[in-house]
């Protein structure tokens, strides 16, 4: 694996799949694969489980790890080209990648939408800046259209708690105080789509997903009908993604807030979330705290989709 950015890099889902459970059983079997070896991850965002289940993944093979906050302790990296640098941003991207690439040997990059111009966002600037100019293998640690270590744990977790062979997963749109990506959406939906799941996805008119993740899942903008005999509810919030409403918030009703009421529509589901949450905004108390909940199963397997990741990478150095 060169690089890793989106579903199609992984390879086969069944023998992924196969590849974090066995790893998930034995975590340092291949604790000798990364040494002499360093990982470097880039922060252009703020992180909580993907710096800490990225960095647990690297050392359980054996990894030297470098981290680097962009907006801690380094310069203000300018990232357009043609600018002219006499602002507060004493570093051109184009130099410091190149640098950043002698001293590791693999590098993951985590950085967000801007939400202000959607081509820019969807071009993926950053990261394809690192893929092109590092002279490293490159992962996302989440970029500004997919979150694809997220959604690999997601399918892992739901392969781990399903009881039918092709169970129903609900996506639902939940309603958040400010202005989200829609990359954690895009990626579940990319990830879902590549499996036989039967996949719906519900939320207000106006928050359309693009049509490339919305892919062969069912739009439901009535959020009940989405829900019944749901076997497992994924709820995220995201900003609109269509003009002229690009990045923009357009509802905050909590009558599509998760509830017990809610749940209670589905086929006895579990909860799911990527986390952090909004509590009683996205989904109520009662909801993320049941035995029906497996938002923190969900997140310890963050450490086992990134170890999978880095395994591959590392076997084609």
């Amino acid at each position: 694996m060169k690089h890793f950015t989106n579903v199609h890099d992984i390879g086969p889902l069944d023998a992924a799949i196969k590849e974090a459970l066995e790893l998930k059983a034995d975590r340092f079997a291949f604790s000798d694969l990364g040494r002499n070896k360093t990982l470097m991850m880039i922060f252009f965002n703020s992180s909580l489980r993907t710096r800490l289940s990225t960095q647990k993944a690297a050392l359980n093979l054996g990894m030297n790890v470098i981290v680097l906050d962009i907006n801690q302790g380094a310069w203000k990296l300018e990232t357009e080209r043609g600018v002219i640098m006499d602002g507060d941003r004493p570093e051109h991207l184009l130099e410091a990648i190149p640098v950043m690439g002698c001293y590791c040997d693999i590098i993951g990059v985590r950085s967000f939408a801007g939400l202000k111009d959607k081509a820019e966002d969807y071009e993926e600037r950053v990261i394809s800046q690192f893929i092109k100019y590092s002279g490293r293998p490159v992962f996302s640690m989440e970029a500004a259209t997919r979150h694809p270590l997220q959604s690999f744990a997601d399918l892992i977790t739901i392969e781990e708690y399903k009881t039918k062979e092709r169970p129903k997963v609900v996506m639902t749109w939940a309603p958040h105080p400010k202005a989200l990506p829609q990359a954690v959406p895009n990626s579940f939906a990319e990830w879902m789509n590549a499996t036989d799941y039967e996949f719906v996805i519900t939320h207000p008119e106006g928050y359309e997903l693009a049509p490339e993740f919305v892919g062969n899942a069912r739009v439901e903008y009535d959020q009940k009908k989405a829900l019944e005999d749901a076997d497992f509810v994924y709820a995220k919030n995201w900003s609109a993604y269509a003009d002229p409403n690009y990045g923009k918030v357009l509802s905050t009703d909590r009558a599509w807030t998760v509830d017990s009421e809610k749940m209670g529509l589905t086929d006895n589901a579990f909860f799911m979330h990527c986390l952090p949450v909004r509590r009683n905004m996205i989904v109520t108390d009662d909801v993320i705290e049941s035995e029906r909940s497996i938002v923190i199963p969900e997140a310890a397997n963050r450490e086992i989709s990134a170890q999978v990741v880095l395994k591959n990478m590392l076997k084609s150095l």
